[in-house]
């Protein structure tokens, strides 16, 4: 089966921006996806400020996933601790010029890394960030209200 993948998409899974691993990352996180197989692991360096200086990850899975991942560390760098919280799987999807329905998912792994290593940051920092919740390490545990089983109403 052939998917239509936008230019941003392609470019991001053939010219990954980020990869790699931060040593003693401020914040990292873990999560994946029991049903597709997708492990996403993302780091972040930040500073006393609560600016995020660096972000970095590792993804094992599909062309989606990985281009998912390189955008959300570009949208996260240089934001605060806060902004990098609002940036949802929508604004990866958007930054990216869409995804095909079926890949949505890689989109919510993205966020929730994101989340998760922001989680580990305030647990090692003693903080707490509005509007951060615990973060579940298989996202097909989470109910985001945009199952892509569901039909769109649309």
């Amino acid at each position: 089966m052939a998917m239509n993948y936008s230019e941003a998409v392609m470019d991001h899974f053939t010219n990954p921006r980020n990869v790699g691993e931060i040593e003693n990352a401020s914040g990292c996180g873990t999560v994946g996806n029991a049903v597709c197989g997708d492990i996403m692991r993302v780091y972040l360096d930040i500073d006393d400020d609560g600016i995020i200086q660096d972000a970095k990850f590792k993804t094992f899975g599909c062309g989606a996933a990985i281009a998912t991942s390189s955008m959300a560390t570009v949208l996260v760098k240089g934001k605060t601790v806060q902004q990098a919280l609002e940036v949802t799987n929508k604004a990866v999807m958007e930054a990216l010029d869409g995804l095909p329905p079926v890949k949505v998912h890689c989109s919510l792994l993205a966020e929730e890394a994101i989340h998760a290593a922001l989680w580990d940051y305030a647990e090692k920092n003693g903080i707490m960030i509005e509007g951060l919740e615990k973060p579940v390490s298989d996202i097909s545990e989470h109910d985001h209200g945009h199952d892509i089983d569901d039909e769109d109403e649309d």
